[in-house]
């Protein structure tokens, strides 16, 4: 069953890429007490992730800290080093987006949103969505019915709701 509007987010550690090297974060100390702009994506590099979807964070980042939102996060089921150099690549990193990896699918399990495709091979992967969380407790949530559009789940779409 998938998390729903209302309901707090299951602890996790995610992973990140810091200073030293690859770091954990408990997200539930990252969303304690503040507002996030979360989306995750089926995988980096891919196509409509990379020219559309983080795009589209990137381009309504300022609205939303003008609107409240502590911080813009994208988990995708990648490790940290991959995650990094996508960043990096896209602008992500440059423009404020916190890039997160959930390695083992687990939160994005936890949540109900994990998906396989292996046509394709994607397996054990994030469907495309986007959420806003206050104070660890969902409150819009958006969910794209096919992985390769980015519309409801887009920077925008979630923008209006905030």
């Amino acid at each position: 069953m998938s998390i729903s509007v209302g309901q707090a987010l299951p602890e996790a550690t995610l992973v990140r890429m810091g200073p030293e090297g690859p770091e954990q974060v408990k997200l539930g100390s990252l969303t304690k007490g503040r507002k996030l702009a979360i989306f995750a994506v089926p995988g980096a590099f891919t196509a409509t992730c990379s020219m559309a979807h983080v795009p589209s964070f990137m381009r309504t980042r300022d609205q939303f800290m003008q609107k409240g939102v502590d911080e813009i996060v994208c988990i995708s089921v990648n490790d940290p080093f991959v995650l990094q150099a996508w960043g990096e690549s896209t602008g992500a990193t440059d423009a404020g987006i916190t890039m997160l990896g959930d390695p083992e699918s687990t939160f994005t399990t936890a949540i109900g949103m994990d998906f396989t495709a292996p046509p394709v091979g994607l397996i054990a992967r994030s469907k495309r969505y986007a959420m806003l969380v206050e104070d660890n407790v969902v409150k819009v949530l958006h969910v794209e019915q096919s992985p390769g559009t980015c519309e409801a789940t887009a920077g925008e779409s979630l923008l209006a709701e905030v």
